[in-house]
């Protein structure tokens, strides 16, 4: 096994046994208002259908989310279902599709508030009895008003996530393919395809591409990057942002501004420089000298604003480092963090008061009635939350701002995805794609950015990967393919952002099955529907799961319209399809055959003439699966 083979081995099996253990070394507070215990929610009721049972409930003021539990008798004991996620168990509700039980088994439910994701949960409801079924016609109806307006859409999608913007500077990886060359590439297809405007990424204090063995981009050498923004001489600091200005410089010039996250230490500064993360040895311990600490901050910003003007730096965002709650990548304590916002909020707002900085970054939405504790007793700026969750559909962390009087502040979930596991078979299958528009339709209303983690395979944390479809985070493989969750999100920013009136009734309505209807200036209609499930014990679908819609449209104009239905599932523009996981890197003529399939599957259907302003259509619709229907006035 060679030197970096070795390494990637090691970072993973250390990465295996300690991702789940939180921050220690002092008292980790919750927050006051984690403490609260708020009552059950009301109007429990239990809809039994194919496969499923969708519970609904009235929502409950300062709840961010819900327990639901089950039991095999009315009496108990109650259990909270876990549907695989591997994250975070509560959902935001108020609705939700149980697809874990066994169909035809008799369950109850109940259902608990949560005021915080760490809280104490509440009182159960009364609970309600239901039957999962196992056999149904599993007809939904669908019914459109074209001219009846319903809102808008908040394209809160276009934040993306990326590992680290250093691969720009890299050469052949992966595949034989060249990194920095393809993940341009990505980000240009990002902004392009996903109308992307801002991504997140680690390690901007820290140049990974130091690593010994790297290859680099065509015309750079070693020396060329060894720009370290900290480094001390004879004991006095010296700021070097060479690299950043490299990297900003060409994500602005693809029409992309950073979210600037402050991490990792640089070795000159940290406490502990051999603690580290990842297979590039990203140092996670706090600083030896936080007044040094303060002044690169302060500097950076001061030179970010110097060199971009203010006008655009203020459309940025700094991000307090990454996940301080979890010990693999923050080796000191809650109260070290605190420290590290308290000094990097004072140092950006030193600069312009307009600047934008956030926290705590922290995975699986902890940690935040705890820092908005922090920062109202200290005063402290605090213009955004952000949080991580994974295999969920994220909570309403609102209700916790409005609890401490800070409803302008903004939320970003910085880092959201199908799964948290790195090598995860679930992030290359078609799974993910109702999965993302469920997350980005509970949203709406209750969060600003909802960043998917991340745009490329191109990704390193744990080592390079070994083959073509290796279970990547990316929603872009190697070699830019799209994956069922690309083409989810590029369906999505296709449609218009004028919602029109939609109504869903049937089995699994708004809980399994969802759908939003828009209108464009040019009269066209576009109805997107998606089935998808929380549960990845269903990754490979079900057929109990499968279902129908009858849909109709109406207050449509006197003339005919063209038609085209476009698919995501795993027969339709679905790479892997045409690949196998089993398979290692394609030939030559391979990558030709697979980027001829990267398409995405649309099919023109017969011409309608709506028959008193209505126009019928049936559809199929799996589990997983998503549809794309397209009316386009002739």
């Amino acid at each position: 096994m060679d030197t970096s083979s070795q390494q990637h081995t090691g970072a993973r099996a250390e990465w295996e046994e300690h991702i789940g253990q939180r921050s220690s070394g002092g008292a980790v507070s919750q927050g006051q208002y984690a403490t609260v215990e708020l009552p059950p929610p009301g109007g429990l009721t239990a809809e039994a259908g194919a496969g499923q049972v969708t519970l609904r409930w009235q929502p409950v003021p300062g709840a961010v989310g819900y327990l639901v539990q089950r039991s095999e008798s009315p009496s108990g004991p109650f259990a909270p279902i876990d549907h695989g996620g591997g994250d975070v168990i509560p959902v935001p509700g108020p609705v939700y599709a149980d697809t874990t039980g066994t169909p035809g088994r008799r369950y109850w439910y109940a259902v608990a508030s949560l005021s915080d994701v760490k809280g104490k949960p509440g009182k159960l409801t009364g609970p309600v009895e239901a039957q999962a079924g196992t056999s149904s016609p599993a007809l939904l109806n669908l019914n459109v008003k074209a001219r009846t307006a319903a809102g808008h859409i908040h394209r809160v999608w276009q934040m993306l996530g990326s590992e680290h913007l250093s691969q720009l500077f890299y050469g052949e990886g992966p595949g034989s393919n060249n990194i920095g060359a393809e993940f341009a590439q990505a980000l240009r297809i990002a902004r392009a395809e996903l109308g992307a405007t801002h991504i997140r990424a680690h390690a901007i204090l820290t140049t990974p591409a130091r690593l010994a063995g790297v290859a680099l981009a065509d015309g750079l050498t070693q020396e060329d990057i060894e720009h370290p923004v900290y480094h001390e001489v004879n004991g006095e600091p010296r700021y070097d942002f060479t690299n950043i200005d490299r990297i900003y410089d060409d994500l602005l010039e693809i029409g992309l501004r950073p979210v600037v996250e402050l991490s990792f230490m640089p070795r000159d500064l940290a406490s502990d420089p051999d603690a580290t993360v990842f297979a590039y040895r990203g140092i996670i311990s706090p600083p030896r000298d936080w007044k040094r600490w303060e002044a690169l901050i302060h500097r950076l910003a001061a030179h970010l604003v110097e060199r971009y003007g203010i006008e655009e730096v203020t459309q940025w965002g700094f991000e307090v480092w990454n996940e301080p709650n979890l010990k693999v990548f923050w080796s000191g304590t809650q109260e070290e963090y605190f420290r590290l916002y308290e000094l990097s909020a004072r140092a950006i707002k030193s600069v312009d008061e307009r600047l934008l900085v956030g926290g705590p970054s922290s995975a699986a939405a902890e940690w935040i009635s705890a820092l908005l504790d922090f920062v109202r007793g200290k005063q402290l700026p605090l213009d955004f939350v952000s949080t991580h969750t994974y295999g969920n559909l994220p909570l309403d962390i609102r209700q916790a701002l409005k609890a401490y009087g800070c409803e302008n502040v903004k939320i970003w979930w910085t880092e959201w995805g199908v799964s948290p596991t790195h090598f995860a078979a679930v992030d290359d299958e078609a799974f993910g794609a109702p999965f993302v528009l469920h997350g980005m339709k509970s949203i709406q209303g209750r969060g600003d950015a909802l960043s998917y983690w991340v745009i490329s395979d191109h990704f390193e944390e744990l080592g390079r990967p070994s083959k073509l479809l290796h279970g990547g985070f990316g929603l872009l493989t190697i070699g830019n393919l799209r994956k069922p969750r690309f083409w989810a999100l590029a369906l999505l920013q296709d449609m218009g952002t004028d919602l029109v009136r939609l109504d869903l009734q049937g089995d699994g309505a708004g809980s399994l099955v969802d759908a939003w209807a828009t209108r464009k200036a040019d009269g066209s209609i576009d109805i997107l529907a998606w089935n998808g499930t929380l549960d990845q014990s269903k990754v490979q679908g079900s057929p109990l799961l499968n279902r129908r819609l009858r849909i109709s449209i109406e207050q449509l104009e006197d003339r005919p319209y063209h038609c085209s239905l476009a698919r995501v599932d795993a027969r339709h523009s679905n790479i892997a399809a045409h690949w196998q996981s089993e398979r290692d890197w394609p030939t030559a003529a391979q990558w030709k055959q697979l980027h001829a399939a990267d398409k995405l599957d649309e099919q023109s259907l017969p011409d309608v003439k709506p028959t008193g302003s209505i126009a019928h259509f049936d559809l199929e619709l799996p589990m997983p699966g998503v549809l794309r229907l397209r009316l386009t006035p002739g």
